[in-house]
Formats: C-alpha cells, sequence, structure tokens
C-alpha cells in the first residue's frame, strides 16, 4: 500500500469562480446631501443649486458613487439628477443608495457582461469567501447567469462545497 498522499481538489475538473477576481478598482463614495438641506430636512431649490454649482466635482474623479440623504426629507427626483450631471465627467459610476447597493449594481454590470462561454459544460464550484465586499446578490446574479451553461454549480471552497445545481 502506498503512503503517497493524492491531491484529488488539484487533480479534479472544478474551475472556481471567484467574484473577488472581477472587482474593480476605485474608490467608492457615499455622498449624502443632507448638509445641504436646511435643518437636514428642507431642499430650497436656490441654495440647493448654489452648492451643486459651487462644489469641486473633479475630486470623485474614478471614483463609483452612491449618493444619498441620510434624513428623512423628501428629495424629488431633479435634486439628484442635478449631481448625478456635475458627477458624470468624473465618477465612473452612480446610482441612488447606499454602498452595498452600490456593490450590487456594480457586480450586475459586470455579470451582465462576463462571457460563460467558457463554462460550457463544465462542473463550477463558485467562490464563497473574499476580502472584498462582494454583495450576496452577485453571488444570485452569478448563479443565474452560469446555469444555462454549466455541468454543475457548488458554492464555496473545493474542499467543503454546497452542492447548488447539477444539469440532468
Amino acid at each position: 500500500m502506498s503512503d503517497e498522499i493524492i491531491n484529488r481538489v488539484a487533480n479534479s475538473k472544478l474551475i472556481t469562480v471567484d467574484l473577488e477576481d472581477y472587482y474593480p478598482k476605485g474608490n467608492r463614495v457615499l455622498f449624502d446631501i443632507k448638509d445641504w438641506l436646511l435643518e437636514g430636512l428642507v431642499l430650497r431649490e436656490k441654495n440647493f443649486r448654489e452648492q451643486v454649482s459651487q462644489h469641486d466635482w473633479s475630486q470623485y474623479q474614478g471614483c463609483y458613487m452612491a449618493l444619498t440623504c441620510s434624513t428623512d426629507a423628501i428629495i424629488p427626483a431633479w435634486a439628484f439628477m442635478l449631481i448625478s450631471i456635475q458627477l458624470q465627467p468624473y465618477a465612473k459610476k452612480i446610482i441612488i443608495g447606499n454602498l452595498e447597493n452600490l456593490e450590487t449594481s456594480i457586480y450586475q454590470d459586470i455579470i451582465n457582461n462576463l462571457d460563460v462561454s467558457e463554462f460550457k459544460d463544465k462542473p463550477l464550484i463558485i467562490k464563497g469567501c473574499s476580502k472584498r465586499p462582494v454583495p450576496q446578490n452577485a453571488y444570485i446574479m452569478l448563479s443565474n447567469k452560469l446555469k444555462p451553461v454549466a455541468k454543475s454549480i457548488m458554492y464555496g471552497e473545493a474542499c467543503s462545497s454546497v452542492p447548488l445545481y447539477k444539469n440532468k
């Protein structure tokens, strides 16, 4: 009997898909407009437009932007549109929401444009742990994108994975 240890994981045909590999570089910024409102609650158009026109938008060059208002103020759609128009030449992406919404939107674009033809009829494992803020929604979007082409889909690490789907 041989005492040789065989690494079955390394010898398997499993392909690991790691969402962290697709994580785009660029600062994520949560831009809160509450300080531009009267007492944090009332948007006065003239004052708001003045704040927008005087702000240095170039500081957000290459950033991913989430626009929000952290108070209970009712913000008209045009206010965020006005900010977005100023940010457009500088920011990589602009959404209304929080940083998790921003990451979800970033990954939605990435996954929508992902060429999955290389995964056709292959056993896949979607890596679960990451050091970057990969949103839970990204895993759902990726599994749905891969299901029509994959032979099988698992989640986790090759040594301890959870089976999710097997093409019959």
